[in-house]
């Protein structure tokens, strides 16, 4: 199961380090950080970088639910493990399966590439492909979109790379 903690934003990487030094890899699988990728420029050219999808958030995989909270109490700033009425809340089946689509099993959102037509975003290659319902905004000029997603039960808002290549106005054909 694939469970959250939430840190202070900034720490996400120092918790990782810890969660995978001070916790038994029979309660602690995997631990890691999603990231997306976006061009940035500076010195006159753009490069590539990468960032923290969801900032003051560490992903956890384990199958010791019971085992878990324990052994994250041995790491020294961090802020809690979602709960829900107490009980500590996985991500569900839909949402692991979204994260990996999106990210892959490394868990790094690509760069994706799209055009506008008449207003509306259409993604031609990359993670966002299929998913244009999700953005919420877009900077054309940071090379940017902003998604809005479900969960854990909330409703979370996240930055990826997203470079338009072309916007036009298709004229609309009259019936004769």
């Amino acid at each position: 199961m694939w469970y959250v903690i939430q840190v202070r934003t900034g720490n996400e990487e120092e918790i990782k380090l810890q969660c995978e030094k001070l916790i038994e890899p029979e309660i602690l699988e995997k631990c890691f950080i999603p990231y997306y990728e976006q061009m940035k420029r500076y010195h006159g050219k753009w490069n590539r970088e990468r960032r923290i999808l969801f900032p003051g958030y560490v992903f956890l995989v384990s199958d010791a639910k019971d085992k878990l909270p324990f052994a994250l109490k041995r790491v020294v700033g961090l802020t809690k493990l979602i709960k829900a009425d107490g009980e500590i809340l996985p991500l569900t089946e839909a949402e692991v399966d979204f994260l990996l689509d999106l990210g892959k099993e490394e868990q790094v959102v690509g760069m994706s590439k799209g055009i506008i037509v008449n207003d509306k975003v259409i993604i031609q290659t990359g993670p966002l492909k299929g998913k244009e319902g999700l953005i919420k905004k877009i900077d054309r000029h940071k090379r940017k979109a902003w998604l809005k997603l479900s969960l854990l039960g909330r409703t979370v808002e996240t930055q990826v790379g997203l470079e338009i290549v072309e916007k036009k106005k298709e004229e609309k054909k009259t019936i004769k």
